[in-house]
């Protein structure tokens, strides 16, 4: 049988899971460790459950519909590049339409059906339809994608000190955002990654009270 610590860290591991807490007091949840304690069960509000269980239910529907369309593309024999080339949008974005990240325009919809055309009709208009976007935070465990993750938290400092001495103080969007993925060959004839982040930058404002189109909120009584 479990022991009570081990319990209860396993109750607040997926409790911290569920509200997309990736660690406890400033370590992974892997290292948790408690005391044994007693814990009172609380149920929340029914409809906190019932939105995260329309939460789960879309992001469920989001990987079926995933799994078919990555089977439309395998179908097709065209690469990603060949696909972002035809649709005229990055590759990277294209990528994100198949995971369920970003949304497809009506505009694009009919290049799509044509350039892999064992999507069905159904996937198409779900494709449409604004996405529940997010990541599961277990996909940080594949080594690709962590290694990247590590560069950026690695550059993360610098980068906002280039950006801030070039923009000012601000931050960049991943909203108006472009990403493309590509190679270069490097002086050795190895083939080498290249990753181009491109977004907009948004300063942040000073919170000038003429400027507030609402005006004042409701003030205390004097």
């Amino acid at each position: 049988f479990f022991s009570a610590s081990m319990q209860i860290t396993a109750v607040l591991a997926l409790a911290c899971t569920l509200v997309g807490v990736e660690s406890f007091a400033g370590a992974p949840l892997i290292a948790v460790a408690l005391r044994p304690a007693r814990l009172t069960a609380r149920t929340p509000p029914r409809s906190v459950g019932i939105s995260m269980l329309n939460a789960a239910n879309l992001r469920n529907n989001a990987d079926e519909r995933t799994s078919r369309l990555l089977a439309a593309k395998a179908a097709s024999g065209k690469s990603w590049d060949e696909i972002a080339n035809a649709l005229g949008l990055q590759n990277a974005y294209t990528c994100q339409l198949f995971l369920g990240q970003a949304r497809l325009q009506a505009t694009t919809a009919e290049k799509l059906k044509k350039i892999v055309p064992a999507i069905c009709d159904a996937d198409i208009e779900a494709m449409q339809q604004p996405p529940m976007r997010g990541f599961d935070s277990e996909i940080l465990k594949e080594p690709n994608v962590y290694r990247t993750y590590e560069a950026l938290t690695h550059y993360g400092e610098a980068i906002k000190m280039l950006i801030n001495e070039q923009c000012g103080d601000g931050i960049m969007s991943a909203i108006d955002f472009y990403l493309d993925v590509g190679t270069t060959i490097g002086k050795m004839g190895e083939k080498r990654v290249v990753i181009t982040f491109n977004g907009k930058f948004l300063p942040f404002i000073e919170q000038r009270a003429e400027d507030n189109t609402l005006g004042p909120g409701p003030r205390a009584p004097p």
